[in-house]
């Protein structure tokens, strides 16, 4: 079996909801090991997330990026949690936590104390507006950073109200930004075992994300503006229209050869020497002239139908679907992005998929197929690995149980 690019690598997750649990399911996904220390009680409060009780303990948002991982309920106010902890810290690569700034110091495992008694250790703070500046303490989740961030301002058409991304965007992005300076880190490390910190944030992270939107900015002084379904060229031809079937597509004929293509395609070569539509200027330039002339040629065909005969044309054009429909694609189905893993204590779902990374590699793409676990499941596991004898893990399971 070909060894995974993480095999051998231990990460103390001491993170929750999505942020750092997104980060360390693309780690185990790569082959690490992930102890995920939990409080007592619920536990991740993600396990309860949602509207549905059915589902306690094993949520959907919960499932999605904890497959893999082990759970150990830890105390951490508790002198014998934080000690537990120290043990689990001094025999892991990685820690990664996501508290507002501050709160691992009042445990005894903050980076500076973790690094006097485990300077391997790659220490990871993902919170909101980072570990210094003025906005450091404030509170922030993913739709608070969305606003904060001048992510919601872009959204929407131009004079509309912000319109907040459909999903945790912030969320996901700031934990994919986590795995990257990780495994960064973990690269600079090598043999040499000296660890650092890692301060991720989720402002910084949006607005890094943000860059073909903010460089322009910061280097011309110009706002852009918000285009709604028209994509940054200002093209007609970057935009969504309504097919036969009340289906729409998103064209993104941003190229003089792609429009020509299109021209030939659709039956409409008279575009090419209209002096409105000849060229990338002057189709901007006449845009809702344009855009009336796609709105009456794409009415001929159904939305799926113009899909397949522009794509195949090497004309860019996809039609809008659902999400729900995108992930049931038999071309994603034939790709390693769908992971299936079992699903634990809850009645007739015992089975589910969950996504991977969104890569493929020639040596063995990112992966898992072990369930999510309850919550303390490998609680005697993770103490007895870590060194504890049987007497001592006897009674701090009874602590556990107790608290």
């Amino acid at each position: 079996m070909t060894k995974k690019p993480l095999e051998g690598i231990r990460v103390a997750d001491f993170s929750h909801v999505m942020a750092g649990p997104y980060a360390s399911h693309i780690l185990r996904l790569l082959g690490a090991e992930v102890f995920k220390i939990e409080s007592p009680g619920v536990g991740d409060l993600m396990r309860n997330y949602g509207g549905d009780r059915s589902l306690d303990g094993m949520a959907p948002g919960f499932v999605a990026v904890n497959a893999g991982k082990k759970s150990i309920v830890l105390n951490l106010k508790e002198k014998d949690g934080q000690n537990v902890a120290r043990r689990i810290v001094q025999t892991s690569d990685v820690v990664l936590e996501n508290f507002r700034p501050g709160v691992m110091k009042r445990f005894g495992l903050d980076y500076e104390t973790v690094n006097a008694f485990a300077p391997q250790v790659i220490y990871c703070s993902v919170s909101g507006y980072g570990q210094n500046g003025e906005l450091r303490d404030w509170p922030a989740i993913d739709n608070i950073v969305q606003a904060t961030s001048g992510m919601m301002s872009v959204s929407g058409e131009k004079d509309s109200p912000p319109v907040r991304v459909g999903f945790p965007i912030v969320d996901t992005l700031t934990g994919q930004t986590a795995a990257l300076a990780i495994l960064a880190a973990l690269l600079r490390r090598g043999d040499g075992k000296q660890g650092e910190f890692i301060d991720v944030s989720m402002m910084d992270s949006s607005l890094a994300f943000m860059t073909s939107l903010l460089v322009p900015y910061m280097m011309t002084g110009q706002v852009m503006q918000r285009t709604g379904n028209t994509g940054y060229s200002g093209q007609p031809t970057a935009a969504v229209y309504t097919c036969q079937d009340g289906r729409e597509v998103s064209l993104g004929i941003v190229q003089q050869h792609q429009f020509k293509r299109f021209a030939d395609v659709i039956g409409r070569q008279d575009w090419l020497s209209d002096p409105r539509f000849e060229t990338l200027d002057t189709r901007r330039k006449n845009f809702s002239a344009m855009a009336e002339e796609l709105a009456i040629a794409l009415k001929e065909k159904p939305a799926a139908e113009w899909e397949r005969q522009l794509s195949e044309a090497g004309v860019p054009c996809g039609l809008v679907r659902e999400a729900h429909e995108a992930v049931e694609l038999e071309h994603v189905k034939s790709r390693s992005l769908r992971q299936s893993v079992p699903v634990k204590g809850l009645g007739s779902i015992r089975q589910s998929d969950v996504l991977a990374c969104g890569f493929e590699m020639s040596a063995g793409s990112p992966e898992v197929d072990e369930a999510p676990p309850l919550l303390g499941e490998h609680s005697a596991e993770i103490l007895e690995g870590v060194g504890y004898d049987k007497d001592e893990i006897t009674r701090l399971m009874g602590e556990l149980q107790s608290s």
